[in-house]
């Protein structure tokens, strides 16, 4: 496949590719990229989010999902294609199983749905699970239908007399006093329990409410300054072997015990009214004394790489987590976010990565949409730097096509990206930073699960 000429630049560039061109750091190479293809080619088709198991990447797409063949990852091909609309498609894969999650009003749960409005009781959203022992022919299991659907969703492995079942957290929010599925003040997230030799048993378990006091009220100010109110979590990543999660919860960061699994107990929340627009996403360092938090400014769908906006906004937001068992608490570091200025016909915003595993140290790579992808370390919490990007140019110089980098994960030994509309890119980093990385072999990821790399 031929791909564009890749122009070295340094970290601290201003400057815009052009349309279509591509810059990087020296130390990262674009080794691969499958365009989208089929059904999934239009440019309204988003890819989102990444799963990883054995040989095989499972990208999501708003019209369904790609199984790839990653065993030669400088030459990736595809397996198979399922189309089965609704937004956003979030995905996860444990053993045989693999969920989808449905954050859009459907006529029903079948993959030939259509849309429908969430103010009829008889339409579905929720999860959609398929039995991927075949993954050249994925099968449709079951669906199981959640309050105001799925935007994200985490897995959370049982455990001890629970060890045959895995526990899906559903993450959703905007409820509507018209929507009878999707009622204020809808403060809670939605526990699946699915026994994994019998997915047809899958079944809402739990309903528990992590904002009793209602969470982030929410200042209802002009953008860029607005602050959403907490009704719900936009996404939750857990790290089971310490049985904590971190939430990413509109309004409010958080950090919960989830010993219990289907009882989920706050330990610490914190707000960042002044520079949190939208709490989207998490990440656990190694040692789990660290969380990063991503902020959503703009919804994904606006240019905030740029002078106008600044550097504190839609950007990360580091936490170190001090003291222990249920009297631990955030405490704030600092910002991380990208130095290169985007276009103003470019979404970028911090969005979805994962830790580079590197033992003594926090290395992470990130998504940042049409900012491209960014490997950066954050072993010192208060001054974060970049180690590595690659970058593509704005779509177009003239209109702002959603795009970019969604997801970006490493997974052994390379880095994967599902761009919302260039498709599958695989790209490979050489640093002595990263490079003790290339030791560490995972037989399965989903990000929202951390794992523990070192024991």
């Amino acid at each position: 496949m031929a791909l564009t000429t890749v122009v070295a630049a340094p970290a601290a560039s201003a400057d815009v590719p052009p349309v279509d061109g591509q810059v990087s750091s020296n130390n990262m190479t674009l080794l691969a990229n499958v365009p989208k293809q089929g059904g999934f080619a239009s440019t309204g088709a988003y890819n989102s989010d990444l799963a990883f198991q054995g040989k095989y990447a499972f990208a999501g797409n708003y019209e369904g999902f790609v199984i790839y063949d990653i065993s030669k990852p400088a030459k990736p091909t595809i397996v198979s294609q399922v189309l089965c609309p609704g937004s956003q498609n979030d995905i996860s894969v444990s053993g045989n199983l693999l969920f989808l999650s449905t954050d859009s009003s459907r006529s029903d749960t079948s993959c030939q749905s259509t849309a429908a409005s969430a103010t009829l009781k008889e339409s579905w959203e929720g999860i959609k699970i398929f039995d991927i022992s075949d993954v050249s022919n994925p099968k449709y299991v079951k669906a199981v239908e959640t309050k105001c659907g799925s935007h994200t969703h985490t897995l959370v492995p049982g455990k001890g007399v629970d060890r045959n079942s895995v526990y899906v957290y559903v993450s959703s929010y905007s409820p509507n006093a018209t929507f009878p599925d999707c009622q204020p003040p809808h403060d809670q997230i939605t526990v699946i329990k699915v026994p994994v030799k019998n997915a047809a048993g899958a079944a809402v378990v739990a309903e528990p409410v992590l904002f009793p006091d209602g969470g982030n009220p929410g200042e209802d100010l002009p953008y860029p300054d607005r602050t959403s109110a907490t009704t719900g979590c936009h996404d939750l990543t857990v790290y089971p072997d310490e049985d904590l999660m971190a939430g990413a919860c509109m309004g409010d960061g958080a950090l919960f015990d989830i010993s219990n699994p289907v009882k989920p107990k706050t330990i610490a929340t914190v707000r960042d009214d002044k520079n949190f627009a939208f709490w989207h996403s998490a990440t656990f360092n190694s040692k789990a004394n660290k969380i990063v938090f991503t902020d959503e400014l703009g919804g994904g769908g606006t240019a905030t790489c740029n002078t106008t906006i600044g550097k504190k906004k839609g950007a990360d937001a580091i936490y170190d987590i001090v003291g222990h068992g249920n009297k631990r608490r955030l405490e704030f570091r600092s910002y991380y976010k990208i130095s290169r200025a985007n276009a103003d016909t470019e979404n970028c915003v911090a969005h979805n990565g994962s830790l580079i595993p590197v033992k003594g140290k926090d290395i992470m790579v990130q998504a940042w949409y049409q900012g491209g992808i960014s490997v950066w370390d954050f072993t010192n919490s208060r001054k974060p730097k970049e180690i590595g990007f690659f970058e593509r140019g704005p779509l177009s110089n003239t209109e702002l096509i959603l795009g970019g980098s969604w997801s970006a994960y490493y997974y052994n030994g390379y880095i994967y990206s599902n761009d919302i509309q260039k498709g599958l890119d695989v790209l490979q980093i050489r640093d002595k930073r990263t490079d003790p990385a290339l030791w560490i072999k995972l037989k399965e990821l989903n990000v929202q699960t951390q794992p523990n790399y070192f024991g």
